[in-house]
């Protein structure tokens, strides 16, 4: 281990050289792009040298590899250095850095895992730790093995509240296998960051958040291959690395000068600046990555089965968050990679049920829901888990960009929203779920699941286990009563029609409570001699139109939807979308319209208009127009 603590001389030298090589790349791809930020890559050039040609474990080869240590650029706008690095390796040819930018290389501004060596997008500041977090906690409690987790940060990211949250979570969990490397060169984008070079600032809060924590010169290679060598020691904390560098190391009259942020290097200074640092390269050697230790098991996250059918019978009260709960523990039974992350709401969501029949794989996030969301992308990295994340739909809003995020990474993670709408009752409106639905059918790949009932709530949590892409299952408080029997057969995409006749006169589509209500409705509107269609659409993200458009057609093209959510973005205009191109069929659209108050859930569903009472009014007023 002496070797790995105090390199010797010669090994020293190479490490400058390649920290200078890795300038110079990042210089010329930025240069033939026309855009990047080189002075962002330049302060980092030495501790990345260290981290992939002395310290880190993989195999260059196989960037993908399970054993791997695992890097995460939070810095995500230094990209060009990450893409040095695999050039050196010989990953990448020199000459695909000059196409840097274009939009046929893969190689964007920012990271993302179009690449092989990219397990998470960056370059929304503040998250890269949080995924860290969920990648060390993986490597800790779920894969017992011997990978470490590096992450890069920017000092300007270390405003972001998301990166406090991470450092708790780090430190809660004694994540002793992560390295947090805080590259302070006290530049933002367009001016100084808050502490500038205060570098003990950054050690005494970082100490206070419970991380081993070492200053260092982030330009001397020996001192930081010591600094690495020293956390891997460390037992039951994170450690925390604060690098004092200079942005544009080595590039004259630009080193720690204000205003180059995001600025290529003029061409005509190029061919001079390159010719500088080219001077100061002692070798032409370069040092291959240490293999890892192999010792992650063996796993399986694909084709999950139910082993059994729902245990519900047709009209059984069960909330569908009560259901989800249950089938999720369920489904930890049949795969021991089901795991499970909340924000201090498991006794509310029902995710409890989960935390008492295999505690060992639930994460207690607390409330910290950007964090919870990081973790969860980290945790899901390789395919290493099943991952679920739990919380009130209405809370998930704040973690939208961390979940915008996780789409570029083309993650696989499962959310669960519950207390959506007014029917979440009397803890008002900053817990109920208005705009959920609108939130994630932007997000791309993403496919949610409104299930209607206790059967359709069970069959939606294993398919989202199984589907590409991330999903959202939104989930309602009151109890409703179990409309499907066990052996309903359920596919994404595909429209349940639950009450139609010959003489059908109007199509009326619901979810969750809603679906319930339009029951309710058709019950009485048949009492005096009406009758109209029930629809189901059990997901809203892809939505069955062709199933929808026919049975408009069917009842005279007149269709209301009804949804315990604001319009916008909603059923409805889901809805509207599939048949806009269909000049026969008419929408109305009965949503929630204004910000809801406190009140009983059947109160609240009557007072902004998504009730029975409504859509039997709705019916009469569509066949009388």
């Amino acid at each position: 281990m002496a070797d790995d603590s105090q390199p010797d001389g010669s090994t020293v030298q190479v490490l400058r050289d390649v920290a200078n090589r890795l300038r110079i790349h990042s210089i010329r791809a930025t240069c033939a792009s026309s855009s990047g930020h080189p002075t962002s890559c330049c302060s980092a050039a030495e501790i990345m040298a260290v981290l992939f040609f002395h310290t880190m474990r993989y195999k260059r080869t196989d960037p993908e590899h399970p054993d791997n240590d695992r890097f995460i650029l939070s810095k995500g706008h230094a990209a060009p250095i990450l893409y040095a690095a695999w050039a050196e390796l010989g990953t990448i040819g020199e000459s695909d850095l000059l196409s840097l930018r274009k939009i046929h290389c893969d190689l964007e501004g920012h990271p993302t895992p179009r690449l092989s060596f990219v397990d998470v997008a960056t370059g929304s500041l503040g998250q890269g730790l949080g995924a860290a977090c969920g990648m060390a906690y993986t490597g800790k409690y779920f894969d017992k093995a011997s990978y470490r987790v590096f992450c890069l940060m920017g000092d300007g990211e270390s405003s972001e509240g998301s990166v406090w949250e991470a450092l708790a979570f780090a430190s809660h969990y004694s994540l002793d296998n992560l390295v947090a490397v805080f590259d302070v060169n006290r530049l933002g984008q367009s001016g100084v960051t808050p502490l500038e070079h205060c570098t003990d600032v950054y050690q005494n809060r970082c100490e206070a958040f419970g991380w081993n924590t070492y200053l260092v010169d982030g330009h001397d290679v020996g001192a930081l291959c010591q600094a690495f060598w020293r956390a891997a020691q460390v037992k039951s904390k994170p450690t925390a690395i604060v690098a004092k560098t200079f942005k544009g190391r080595g590039i004259p009259n630009i080193e720690n000068a204000e205003d180059w942020h995001g600025k290529p290097m003029p061409k005509e200074r190029v061919d001079a600046i390159i010719k500088l640092i080219e001077s100061q390269i002692q070798t032409d050697r370069n040092l291959m990555p240490k293999p890892p230790v192999e010792d992650s098991p063996p796993i399986n996250v694909r084709n999950e089965k139910m082993t059994c059918l729902p245990d519900y019978v047709a009209g059984d009260r069960v909330a569908t968050r009560k259901a989800y709960g249950l089938a999720l523990a369920k489904l930890g039974h049949a795969n021991d990679r089901v795991i499970v992350l909340a924000g201090d709401t498991k006794n509310s969501t029902f995710s409890e049920i989960f935390n008492e029949e295999h505690p060992e794989r639930f994460i207690e996030c607390f409330i910290a829901e950007q964090n919870m969301v990081s973790v969860a992308l980290g945790c899901a990295t390789r395919g290493r888990t099943i991952a679920f994340v739990s919380t009130f739909a209405a809370f998930l809003t704040r973690a939208f960009d961390q979940i915008r995020m996780g789409a570029i990474s083309q993650t696989n993670i499962n959310f669960i929203g519950s207390h959506c709408g007014v029917s979440a009752g009397e803890d008002g409106p900053s817990q109920m779920a208005l705009e959920d639905l609108a939130m994630f059918r932007s997000i791309p790949n993403c496919t949610v699941f409104y299930p209607s009932d206790a059967v359709s709530t069970e069959y939606a949590v294993y398919m989202a286990a199984n589907t590409k892409g991330m999903c959202f299952i939104r989930t309602s408080q009151p109890e409703t009563a179990v409309i499907y029997t066990p052996q309903e057969n359920f596919e994404i995409g595909q429209a349940k029609v639950i009450r139609q006749s010959v003489n059908d006169k109007v199509t009326v589509i619901g979810a969750g409570v809603t679906l319930h209500e339009a029951l309710a409705a058709a019950d009485s509107l048949s009492q005096q001699g009406i009758s109209i269609r029930v629809i189901d659409p059990f997901t809203i993200k892809p939505l069955d139109a062709a199933n929808i458009i026919s049975n408009a057609k069917a009842t005279g093209g007149q269709v209301i939807t009804v949804e315990d959510h604001y319009r916008e973005g909603g059923i409805g205009e889901a809805v509207c979308a599939a048949v806009s191109r269909e000049p026969d069929i008419l929408v109305h659209q009965l949503a929630v319209s204004e910000v809801p108050q406190c009140g009983k859930p059947t109160e609240l569903l009557d007072k902004f208009g998504i009730s029975a009472r409504h859509i039997i009014a709705a019916v009469k007023n569509t066949l009388m127009n």
